[in-house]
């Protein structure tokens, strides 16, 4: 493992892949740079690391440098340290629409650089993250990054061309989850249940689900019929669900979002 990782950024994103390296003591040393004050004093506090307000003291100390700032402020902030890395640093790009050839443009040089997209789950150490490497990255280099996506959740290594898809299934997938949560709390509230319990059966509903797809290997069909038993609530359920196009918005979701992330890839 390397000794040292930086993050230039510590908003959502980056604060929550701090917490699950600092818990899972990662890195030796993390190094943390960001432009609100709040943030460093909160992370410097919780877990000992070392924040400054200098990006450059970051980009010279860091083994690898994680760049969690919005896709727009990518060009300036590599502009501003590429003279500061160090040669043999795992540049880190977590932005929406930045490719791994942006970030070596953008660095005027042949520099190893990983694709990464983590979603937000990070923030309780459950996030899905999807990895690329580049072609200068060794094999000690690749484990490095696995044990660091996988001290926040869990990762996969995919195609750099397969992000978009990533971006609509685990990237951007929260958010249609949090909606069915909140549909279903609201329905259970509507059948007299208080809000607070409706929210815990609602959520525990959809992570046990889920664990049951991950733990089992089963298919999700073949473990929906296991709920549906033939002439019960859970048929009628289902096939309510289907007349009114629940299976088809999700996928018509998930297109919109792979279209506006390789958008967002195709327009620098």
């Amino acid at each position: 493992m390397k000794d040292t990782i930086g993050f230039i950024g510590a908003g959502n994103m980056g604060s929550a892949m701090i917490e699950g390296i600092a818990q899972k003591k990662v890195f030796k040393n993390i190094l943390v740079n960001d432009h609100h004050p709040e943030n460093l004093e909160r992370l410097e506090k919780k877990y000992g690391v070392k924040t400054s307000m200098d990006a450059n003291f970051v980009a010279s100390n860091s083994d690898v440098l994680v760049l969690s700032v919005k896709p727009k402020h990518y060009k300036v902030l590599i502009e501003s340290i590429k003279d500061s890395v160090k040669d043999d640093v795992i540049i880190v790009d977590i932005a929406a629409g930045v490719t791994i050839l942006d970030v070596k443009h953008y660095f005027e040089k042949d520099i190893k650089v990983i694709k990464a997209m983590p979603n937000t789950p990070a923030l309780v150490l459950q996030a899905m993250s999807a990895i690329s490497f580049d072609d200068l990255c060794n094999e000690e280099d690749k484990a490095c990054i696995q044990v660091l996506f996988n001290s926040f959740g869990k990762c996969e290594v995919v195609d750099e061309a397969m992000m978009d898809a990533v971006t609509c299934v685990s990237g951007s997938s929260p958010a249609y989850v949090f909606m069915m949560i909140e549909a279903m709390a609201d329905a259970a509230v509507k059948q007299g249940l208080p809000r607070k319990q409706a929210l815990v059966f609602a959520a525990q509903a959809v992570l046990g689900s889920a664990q049951m797809v991950l733990k089992t290997g089963m298919h999700p069909g073949a473990l929906k019929d296991m709920v549906c038993s033939p002439g019960g609530t859970t048929i009628d359920a289902v096939c309510e669900l289907e007349k009114m196009g629940f299976r088809a918005s999700i996928e018509a979701a998930m297109d919109v979002c792979a279209k506006k992330s390789k958008a967002m890839t195709e327009v620098k």
